[in-house]
């Protein structure tokens, strides 16, 4: 969703959505890799029965990392990704449904977006060699020093398009990675797995919102499913918010903002291109021994809980008095519907309507005023009610003026905090000049290195007293006053404005919507006709973004064809703008989208002629690939920020081109031009196998049901695969580095959701038999807001307990990690405290045999160094009653997250799975809860030497799994 600054606004307003996620790591024992065993209840306290990944944001960071070193090659790229999905899988850890949507074919409203930002990147990457070249020549003609310039390709993120060799490619890599994980890991037996690729058409998460509308208008779907869905968009929100499931969970990483970045010419982390001096890299350690060893550290992941924001909307969006009955579930469409205004990935945001700015918050109080007047909702089931939105429009245009006036008087406000901040910096920067070193060198508290010895105390305090003085007579003579200040021209970042982009508009002047109207239509405004069409377009486009996340795409050819929206004032008389979209329109092939999205520098990724349309100076259509173009900033301030004019493709035009070079397509390339369908996938230990397995047997043309029995309640056609992964077959490793699965016992088919008649209106309710979730939030969270620190919660349970080092763990922790002192730390020769000396502590003999001794291993556990104490018999027995309350008993620390962890475990597994039969999902986990149960109750027989002083049970004795 085109509005980056929704998520940071969302979670800073409601701060208890966001829960920190528990991720169990794999183990290794005597060289032997011990993966996580994902058939256990999830860490996190919650069971998650369908997990959707959205493999677009997986594919980008996987293929192109912005914090670590790039894959070298296509197969590392593709190692990468399985990695990924492996962790989401062990965090997760669905038990009915995998889903991974790759993006296909986008409707043409999507495609100038892409089209946009492929042709960015493109301009981005050419600029930045550029830059590059000539930093480097002007570094070195200067003597600075650089590492030699690697001669490598760039990686053309573009690449990863519907229709490229390296999507496709991805396809097959994905088909063996998910036969692989069927066939040797435990956790993924009983998983449905669904593969919808590049050549399936619509964009990742819409096919993924599809397969889920569908499957929840089918009588057999479980109206208390717990979905979970990955991706880093915001749009997933409003998504999530569209299905009305009471159990929606987003998965994403958290986001760090300024994160450090390497130098693309130097490779040191510190500074950007423009600021490299070409200095010599400095030592990691005193003999440069940490060189290849700077942390990278690992992305983290949190929940977005749609339950506890539907809370919160609950409490915001409830209205009394109204004239009609009021429904939550209405109002939450509403608000999904007013979040458009400040943004998509398919209209421009109005100029009024700034996140930053509260945008939000004005259109529910604007929408809580007007909707006693409306005497009714704004949407019903994906469709708009034009008459009520004019009205909330009409609100907003009201207040336009002061809006505009507000952001420049903030803007203004801001620059001015900023100056004097930069002031303040550069004054404490260069501090007093009489600052010391030595003994009287200001020292931080707890610093891990010892203080410098004292050398001539007396001859310091002179050095001071003198310094003091000369900086004294400097302050007091001023700047003015020296003769070295006289005729010096200020540096570019002395200045006290920095350069500001030139805006024509000016929308905090009056004439504001004249100047508009002429800069970006260059039209006057006295041109009804057109203001009209601007907003009639736009209004299209509200009405079909909505109908895009409750229905389905209603029209795959429209688009918004303007680079700017209009005022929210220009809203007039729009009950009758639209009527109906055209019915029967297709999506683009994916070589055609290939052609409207990418730039003529990426058309080595086309066939060549057709390739040639892109530069050849005679070609129909070279006017849609323009060697560069402008980028209106558009009152914002980065380049990224604004708006790049390019021509709108027209599809006649496009088609007619290419009419004269499709029969130069070989056969691979009029393959990867066709439209595919999801594929299936399931183990033999899977109930609906058997029924699969004989499909292929008979050889059945004909799609054939899914029996909605054996497979969770889902439902959909089944198809033979052309090139099918069968059971007893091996499966050749697309990638060198992976070996070939020879017992294989996964088998694939084609999948295709439910057919609904024309027509057909999926309904934006609850489903009857739904359970709410327990109310999360208490009295406390309302009032907090920005006022309070936040502190994360760990899982799903807000009463786990926290794990706390007191002083002396800290000063364990640090004598142990300072790496750089090869002495010891600090602490290292100090005694025991006197306490220790008491009676209890009896120091380690020469010879004989030691119970315990201190060693640097087990500091690094993070503790503090522990001493050896007698055991006396009340001692004993207030033990064996703490490792009771560890294991087995008691209801505090680890024992109560783990009875709630099994609680919701055994809820889970023993509900309702949505038409199943008996003997089905539930009995294929009885034997693996009862081992689990066994594991537990033996864990004190078992495992009697087992004791760390940590809280959690050992790795189990088996269960060895070795994954290459």
């Amino acid at each position: 969703m085109g509005v980056p600054a929704f998520f940071r606004w969302l979670s800073r307003k409601y701060s208890s959505i966001i829960v920190h996620c528990v991720e169990e790591k794999g183990k290794e024992c005597n060289g032997v890799r011990i993966p996580v065993d994902t058939t256990k209840p999830n860490p996190n306290e919650v069971e998650f029965d369908n997990l959707y990944l959205d493999m677009n944001g997986i594919i980008h960071p996987c293929t192109h990392p912005e914090d670590k070193p790039a894959p070298k090659n296509e197969d590392e790229m593709m190692v990468a990704i399985f990695e990924y999905i492996d962790r989401l899988f062990n965090i997760v850890r669905p038990r009915r449904v995998l889903y991974m949507a790759i993006d296909g074919v986008a409707p043409r409203a999507k495609m100038n977006q892409q089209r946009s930002r492929r042709f960015r990147a493109s301009k981005e990457g050419v600029e930045l060699t550029e830059e590059k070249h000539r930093i480097r020549e002007e570094i070195i003609q200067r003597g600075g020093y650089l590492p030699p310039e690697e001669i490598k390709e760039r990686f053309d993120s573009n690449c990863i398009t519907p229709g490229t060799e390296f999507m496709d490619n991805l396809a097959h890599c994905l088909r063996y990675y998910v036969a692989d994980r069927l066939s040797n890991d435990p956790g993924w037996r009983n998983v449905t797995v669904f593969l919808s690729d590049a050549s399936v058409p619509g964009e990742g998460e819409h096919k993924i919102m599809d397969f889920i509308r569908r499957q929840r208008a089918q009588p057999n779907h479980d109206p208390n499913t717990h979905h979970c869905l990955c991706g880093a968009d915001a749009d997933l929100i409003m998504l999530g918010l569209a299905t009305h499931e009471p159990n929606f969970t987003i998965i994403r990483e958290e986001f760090k903002p300024n994160k450090p970045r390497p130098c693309a010419l130097c490779g040191q982390i510190g500074h950007e291109i423009k600021d490299c001096q070409g200095t010599a890299r400095e030592k990691q350690g005193q003999h440069d021994e940490f060189a290849d060893s700077v942390p990278v550290s690992e992305q983290e992941f949190i929940f977005i809980r749609l339950c506890v924001l539907r809370e919160y909307l609950a409490r915001e969006l409830t209205m009394a008095s109204l004239p009609f009955p009021f429904d939550f579930e209405r109002s939450v469409d509403d608000w999904v519907f007013m979040c458009f205004f400040v943004g998509n990935d398919f209209l421009p945001h109005l100029p009024s309507l700034e996140i930053r700015e509260g945008a939000i918050d004005r259109l529910v109080n604007i929408y809580k005023d007007v909707v006693h007047k409306t005497g009714g909702y704004l949407t019903q089931n994906g469709y708009v009610n034009l008459e009520r939105v004019e009205m909330i429009m009409q609100a907003v245009g009201v207040a336009e003026d002061n809006i505009f006036k507000k952001r420049k008087e903030d803007d203004e406000g801001f620059k001015r905090r900023m100056k004097e901040k930069r002031k303040r910096m550069k004054a404490e920067q260069q501090g007093p000049a009489y600052l010391t070193t030595g003994q009287f060198a200001p020292q931080a508290l707890g610093r891990r290195d010892r203080p410098e010895p004292v050398q001539n105390a007396r001859h310091q305090a002179y050095d001071m007293r003198m310094q003091s003085r000369e900086q004294h007579n400097k302050s007091s003579a001023g700047p003015s006053d020296s003769a070295d200040n006289r005729g010096v021209k200020r540096k570019a970042e002395d200045s006290d404005s920095e350069p500001e982009p030139e805006d024509n508009v000016r929308l905090w002047e009056e004439g504001w919507k004249q100047r508009y109207y002429k800069t970006k239509f260059d039209v006057d405004v006295s041109d009804d006709d057109f203001r009209k069409k601007v907003v009639r377009s736009y209004v299209e486009g509200l009405c079909w973004v909505l109908r895009y996340y409750y229905q389905g795409c209603a029209s795959w050819k429209w688009y918004f064809p303007f680079h700017y929206a209009p005022f929210a004032s220009d809203f007039k008389d729009i009950k009758e703008m639209f009527t109906e979209f055209e019915k029967g329109t297709k999506p683009f092939k994916p070589l055609e989208q290939l052609m409207g999205v990418f730039p003529a520098a990426s058309g080595n990724f086309l066939p060549e002629t057709w390739r040639n349309l892109m530069s050849n100076p005679v070609s129909s259509i070279i006017d849609f690939y323009p060697d560069d173009f402008a980028i209106d900033l558009n009152g914002k301030k980065y380049a990224w920020q604004g708006v790049a004019l390019l021509p709108f493709v027209d599809e006649r035009r496009l088609r007619a081109a290419l009419a004269d070079v499709y029969p130069d397509l070989t056969p691979e390339e009029v393959k990867r031009n066709s439209l595919g369908s999801d594929v299936l996938f399931i183990s033999k230990s899977h109930p609906l196998f058997d029924f699969v397995h004989e499909l292929y047997r008979t050889e059945s043309i004909e799609g054939t049901e899914i029996p909605a029995e054996l497979c969770h309640g889902i439902q959909g056609i089944l198809n033979l695969d052309d090139d099918p992964i069968l059971p007893d077959k091996s499966v050749t490793s697309p990638i060198p580095m992976l070996r070939d699965i020879s017992q294989n016992i996964s088998i694939g088919v084609k999948f295709k959701d439910p057919d609904y008649a024309d027509g057909f209106v999926f309904k934006a309710v609850l489903l009857p038999g739904a359970k709410i979730p327990n109310k999360v939030l208490k009295p406390g969270d309302w009032e907090k807001g920005n006022r309070e620190p936040w502190r994360p919660q760990l899982g799903f349970n807000p009463n786990r307990q926290r794990a706390h080092l007191d002083q002396s763990g800290f000063r364990a922790l640090g004598h142990s990690m300072n790496r750089n002192q090869h002495s010891g730390g600090q602490y290292s020769n100090t005694p025991p405290p006197s306490n220790y000396q008491q009676g209890n502590y009896r120091p380690p003999h020469s010879g004989g045999h030691q119970p315990f001794q201190h060693s640097r291993q087990n500091s690094l556990l993070g503790a503090p160094p522990s001493f050896h104490q007698p055991q006396y018999p009340r001692q004993q027995q207030q033990q064996q009653q703490q490792q009771q309350q560890q294991y087995g008993g008691g209801g505090h620390g680890w024992d109560r997250a783990m009875q709630s962890q099994q609680s919701a475990y055994q809820q889970n597994m023993n509900r309702g799975r949505g038409g199943g039969a008996p003997g089905g999902y539930q009995q294929r986990y009885d034997q693996r809860r009862d081992d689990w149960h066994d594991r537990r109750d033996n864990r004190g027989q078992q495992h009697q030497g087992y004791n760390s002083g940590r809280g959690y049970p050992p790795p189990p004795p088996s269960r060895r799994y070795n994954w290459n």
